[in-house]
């Protein structure tokens, strides 16, 4: 079960059989299909439609779907389930760097879907209470900083300078938690825990990507520097 509420989900696909099947199946709990069957497609459809959801294909006409996710996550926080063929752990790591949320492969059966669906619905739902109330360690009360880095739970934003960072829900959580060791290094389970809260159990896997695309965009605005303590954690300079 995917939840009570209906969801609005975009299936991108170039095969309409694989369009139909995931639509009959999603269909069965209620949910509202708007489909895609190649790249162009798909980002006007996300990008007009505002949908709750993405499956998302890698291979189909024009941009592939890897572009595609990160056209989507430069213009949205919607999550993003990748739905593909290809099993390769290199398929995996760059889908989930560029921005997906998940990673499913074909063939898969109805309640995977099901489930995976309302896994990564429950984590950006929760995310977004966590923004809105402060998260876990009630920032409220004012911006917490590490050198020229500001950041406002009330409005979930990171700020390096007067330059607002790009963040994605998972990304906040996980500079969140490095600001407030103040230096300190963070152990690589404490921000995977942190960065899916609503996961009992959490791949360490799922981290590497984030944090890369996280520290790509500390530096580009020239904020503190985030480095690696090999075999244990991360740490963010604060000097």
């Amino acid at each position: 079960m995917t939840g009570t509420r209906s969801l609005r989900i975009l299936v991108v696909d170039d095969d309409p059989a694989m369009v139909g099947a995931i639509t009959a199946l999603v269909g069965t709990e209620g949910h509202q299909v708007i489909t895609a069957y190649d790249g162009l497609t798909a980002v006007k459809r996300f990008r007009e439609e505002r949908p709750d959801i993405v499956l998302l294909d890698l291979a189909m006409p024009g941009p592939d779907g890897f572009t595609v996710a990160g056209r989507m996550r430069a213009e949205g926080d919607a999550p993003i389930v990748v739905v593909s063929g290809e099993s390769s752990e290199e398929a995996k790591v760059r889908a989930l760097g560029i921005g997906a949320d998940d990673y499913l492969v074909k063939p898969f059966g109805r309640a995977e879907l099901l489930a995976r669906i309302g896994a990564v619905m429950r984590r950006a739902d929760r995310a977004a209470i966590g923004g809105t109330a402060g998260g876990a360690g009630g920032i409220g009360s004012g911006p917490l900083t590490a050198g020229n880095l500001a950041m406002d739970a009330g409005r979930h934003e990171g700020r390096v300078a007067d330059q607002l960072l790009n963040l994605t829900p998972i990304e906040y959580r996980l500079l969140e938690l490095l600001v407030r060791a103040n230096g300190d290094v963070v152990p690589h389970l404490q921000l995977v825990r942190a960065g899916w809260p609503a996961e009992a159990d959490p791949d360490l896997l799922w981290l590497k990507p984030h944090i890369a695309r996280l520290r790509a965009k500390l530096e580009a605005a020239a904020g503190p520097k985030l480095i690696p303590v090999r075999g244990v954690g991360y740490r963010l300079e604060t000097e």
